[in-house]
């Protein structure tokens, strides 16, 4: 039986270095009591060497026999103790290390993940060290992006108590995730309020989208300035996350149906999502626009074509779009590609799909779904941020990072390797039937 074993960092130690040696060291003590230690021949040899691509790693032979586990960069190294630890054997308390060799890059530039925390679920509810603990999880499958939303309309302004506390929480969330190389990423409606707005400049609302009847107009006079005071005192309120990401949404609460913002996503949607993003750029230089298309043709027919009609150039405050559908991928993006040539993103539903109330029937193994949803746009985009409201769809969370780290890797695949990492090899079969039988099952 392995009590310890020999560790050697022969790169320079920087917080995300020694972040990544954390997490190892515990995984290892969790899962087989053995304890790292630095005297003695080294077992494992932890290095970083640009040129295997980026965020990718190398696990390799070393010398007396001892593993390498060597990065591109930081993250690769993470990224290579992740794969280090699914594919090493922890059984009845007994360690032994991965046989697995071999390079891998990934192919998808973002490969994110949206925390929604509302409605009490398990973002919302739990120890925040629980949640930050799960932060580090999903690292170890490549999650290198992860999405909040500071969601307004519960409250009545930036200095409600009840505000506060959520900003505080989703702070904590955003720095958990900065401290193993994931970059920050808020979420934002383009016009949406908070409890107390006034009501002569609120928005038509686009009722099939279950709005909360506070959202502004931008073309009212005074409604896309208090769109931007709100959104600036929001913006100082996360000054010091680190960064990457910043959605803006145009439903399921936002839009508004008046004449003069119809149709909201090729209209009144862009009047509110261009300042809102220059607002941003002011606070974070550096951060990538997303653009949702989210709900696009379910309002208005035609809401596409006039959405691409303003998009026959890419505008210079556009990154991305995020593009997807709570069924098939939209085939507008299919048949004519992204308008403007804008880069890509998914957003699939990982977790309430086909289930009531939301999460009310614990896990969702949904392989096949994710997979035949795969096929239809994995050529399209560069990544993706899928949503998800707690833990108990943790497969369906590994597949889709597996999809973006390579689109060719089927969606068995990864549910055999989760398996094995989680369970046993022993049982891999057994708990693959186990995901078949639930999935065949799904909807009830």
């Amino acid at each position: 039986m392995i009590q310890t074993i020999g560790i050697v960092c022969s790169t320079r130690r920087t917080p995300l270095v020694d972040k990544a040696i954390e997490i190892l060291r515990r995984a290892l003590k969790e899962r087989a009591g053995v304890e790292l230690a630095s005297e003695g021949p080294p077992q494992i040899v932890l290095d970083i060497a640009p040129g295997i691509g980026v965020e990718g790693f190398r696990i390799q032979e070393g010398e007396r026999d001892a593993i390498c586990l060597v990065g591109n960069d930081e993250r690769g190294l993470l990224y290579g103790i992740g794969k280090f630890l699914r594919t090493s054997i922890f059984d009845d308390g007994e360690f032994q290390p991965s046989s697995w060799r071999g390079t891998s890059v990934p192919e998808k530039p973002v490969r994110g993940i949206y925390f929604a925390t509302h409605f009490h679920n398990f973002f919302h509810d739990a120890p925040i060290e629980e949640v930050e603990g799960y932060v580090e999880e999903l690292a170890l499958w490549g999650c290198n992006a992860l999405n909040v939303w500071f969601d307004m309309h519960h409250y009545t302004g930036i200095d409600d108590p009840a505000a506060q506390a959520m900003i505080e929480r989703l702070r904590a969330i955003l720095q958990a995730a900065n401290r193993v190389g994931i970059g920050g990423s808020l979420g934002v409606l383009a016009n949406e309020a908070y409890a107390n707005s006034p009501e002569e400049l609120r928005a038509v609302p686009a009722s099939f989208t279950g709005c909360y009847f506070v959202e502004l107009c931008p073309n009212k006079p005074g409604g896309l300035e208090l769109i931007l005071k709100w959104r600036r005192e929001m913006l100082q309120a996360f000054a010091k996350i680190d960064l990457e990401y910043f959605w803006i949404w145009p439903y399921d609460q936002g839009g508004c149906l008046c004449e003069q913002c119809e149709p909201w996503g090729g209209n009144g949607f862009l009047k509110a999502a261009e300042p809102v993003a220059r607002l941003v750029g002011e606070y974070f230089p550096k951060v990538k626009v997303v653009l949702s298309t989210w709900c696009f043709g379910y309002q208005y027919p035609n809401e596409w074509e006039v959405f691409a009609k303003a998009f026959a150039e890419k505008p210079d405050w556009v990154d991305y779009l995020m593009v997807d559908s709570h069924n098939d991928f939209p085939e507008f993006v299919r048949e004519h590609g992204a308008p403007g040539g804008v880069p890509v993103l998914n957003f699939p539903e990982i977790s309430m799909w086909g289930m009531g109330p939301w999460g009310g029937w614990g896990a969702n193994p949904l392989p096949q779904r994710f997979q035949r949803l795969w096929d239809q746009c994995s050529g399209i985009v560069s990544g993706g941020f899928p949503y998800c409201e707690g833990i108990y769809e943790d497969l369906n969370k590994a597949v889709l990072l597996q999809f973006y780290w390579n689109s060719n890797r089927s969606a068995e695949d990864t549910v055999r390797e989760y398996i094995a990492c989680e369970f046993s090899p022993e049982v891999v079969e057994e708990i693959s039937e186990v995901v078949r039988i639930l999935e065949a099952n799904h909807g009830h």
